[in-house]
């Protein structure tokens, strides 16, 4: 086991504040342990489609440390692209990082940032990187990129390591003093919860880069987001809830953008160009065209981008927007969202997290628009907690998240799942250990 990933169970008692500011724990606090001689299960991937169980010793949590049984793991598409070879992973390894579980052992003493662990039986989500919790950008609040992060479901399989149960793809998840783990409501479903710790946690980071990146907030805004998938649905929701004068979604799938309807979208278009962008993680949108608003649009707007009437938009055309979402990763779609930005407008670049063709930008144009691109790539703990609150209250409101989520299968049958085609099926598949 890489010696940085197993110091991270071990991280000293002055490591920097992960959580913010809650109040600190008293260091005697007596564990929780679990009986010797048990075992949990573990869905290994072996490389190709092949997928082995595994049974190891369920571990005595060290000081800070939780030891989570898994409820419901859901499918990001990461997993399946690991399993299919279309993004490098270590191997074996056991996948999954979306889920939510109950607490069965806490170690003694505190947790990295002061926060009291959460106790027996409650229900937990948690942060699916780790962050080490003494490096600079941990220091700084920058977790997401820590330089000796570990990274839940992203780490090789070692039986004997301090991180065996690090993937939620098992029956358990072994949480070190440093994870960041979020509370979750008893009566809040599982298939409503589960996907808090990638999908809805990365939107929360995304709508939070562009406010920042703006200097304004949502509430007025002309919001565009890219590809409708579980992260894009849960972003037009967020963007909606925030009070944006405009959603629109672009999608290739017409069922897909009925769902963005459901969630809050004003409006939708429909691509019309390739599905998806090498290792995309959503559907992409093959738009192009050009700003209309004289930041400096070279030729006419085309389909799903830029163009603006003297009446309103354009149907069939998504600008001009103040804030430009892509989850999809496709470069054409990349290229859409650019154009279609007004003056002083925020394009925010989730989804390309793969290799991709380059997209050309033409630097008069950023600098005559003032126009501010950035990137997110995984989130802070303040943007699961985000989540989780954002989740409770708009399920209590009646929003259908759980509808997003497919009946889970058995882990036995997780080799089909990854590997399979999901035509046809909800946004996220999802195994109950």
């Amino acid at each position: 086991m890489d010696p940085v990933q197993g110091d991270l169970t071990s991280a000293d008692a002055g490591a920097p504040a992960v959580g913010g500011g809650a109040p600190a724990v008293d260091a005697g606090m007596p564990a929780v342990s679990v009986a010797t001689g048990e075992y949990a299960a573990v869905r290994v991937w072996a490389g190709g489609s092949r997928f082995e169980t595994h049974h190891v010793p369920l571990p005595v949590p060290g000081d800070g440390e939780i030891l989570v049984r898994v409820r419901l793991a859901t499918v990001c598409a990461s997993d399946a692209h690991t399993a299919t070879g279309r993004r490098p992973g270590p191997c074996p390894s056991v996948l999954g990082h979306e889920g939510v579980g109950q607490v069965v052992a806490v170690g003694g003493g505190g947790r990295a940032g002061g926060r009291p662990p959460p106790r027996p039986p409650a229900p937990v989500v948690w942060n699916m990187v780790v962050g080490c919790g003494r490096c600079d950008r941990c220091a700084a609040g920058r977790t997401a990129g820590c330089r000796a992060a570990a990274k839940i479901g992203h780490v090789a399989f070692d039986p004997a390591g301090p991180l065996a149960l690090f993937g939620t793809f098992g029956t358990h998840v072994h949480l070190p003093r440093t994870a960041h783990v979020t509370r979750v409501p008893d009566d809040l479903p599982d298939e409503v919860a589960a996907p808090a710790a990638c999908a809805t946690a990365t939107a929360a980071a995304a709508l939070a880069a562009a406010v920042r990146a703006s200097g304004r907030p949502l509430a007025g805004a002309r919001v565009l987001v890219s590809g409708a998938g579980m992260l894009g649905l849960t972003a037009v929701a967020m963007a909606a809830d925030a009070g944006a004068a405009e959603v629109v979604a672009v999608d290739v799938d017409r069922s897909r953008l009925r769902l963005a309807t459901a969630f809050g979208a004003s409006r939708t278009i429909v691509a019309d160009g390739p599905t998806e962008a090498p290792g995309a993680g959503a559907h992409a949108a093959d738009t192009h065209g050009a700003n209309g608003d004289g930041v400096g649009g070279h030729g006419a707007a085309g389909h799903g981008a830029g163009g603006h009437g003297p009446d309103g938009p354009v149907p069939g055309r998504a600008g001009p927007v103040d804030v430009a979402l892509d989850f999809s990763g496709a470069a054409t779609a990349v290229a859409a969202a650019l154009a279609a930005l007004d003056g002083y407008g925020t394009l925010v670049l989730v989804g390309s997290v793969m290799p991709s063709p380059a997209v050309a930008l033409d630097p008069e144009r950023v600098v005559r628009g003032r126009l501010t691109i950035t990137g997110v790539h995984n989130y802070e703990p303040a943007d699961l907690d985000t989540a989780v609150a954002f989740l409770v209250r708009t399920h209590r409101a009646g929003l259908p998240w759980a509808s997003l989520v497919a009946r889970p299968i058995p882990l036995t049958g997780l080799a089909a799942l990854l590997t399979g085609h999901s035509t046809g099926q909800p946004p996220r598949l999802a195994v109950r250990p």
